[in-house]
């Protein structure tokens, strides 16, 4: 996988985790958001990651 693919899909995955928690994620820089919106992506991105890879070891 390019680093190019590898970067677009990482992307995808942060803006299904931002529409999950219901923050309103553009395109580019979003300083707009407050730590508490970006806090809560993060961690919305972290509990997918855990779940996946629980799923795969199981």
């Amino acid at each position: 996988m390019s680093k190019n693919s590898k970067k677009a899909a990482l992307e995808r995955f942060k803006m299904e985790a931002a529409r999950e928690v219901g923050v309103d994620l553009g395109n580019g820089y979003n300083g707009s958001l407050t730590a508490k919106q970006a806090g809560s992506v993060g961690g919305q991105m972290v509990k997918k990651m855990i779940e996946s890879y629980e799923e795969k070891n199981r």
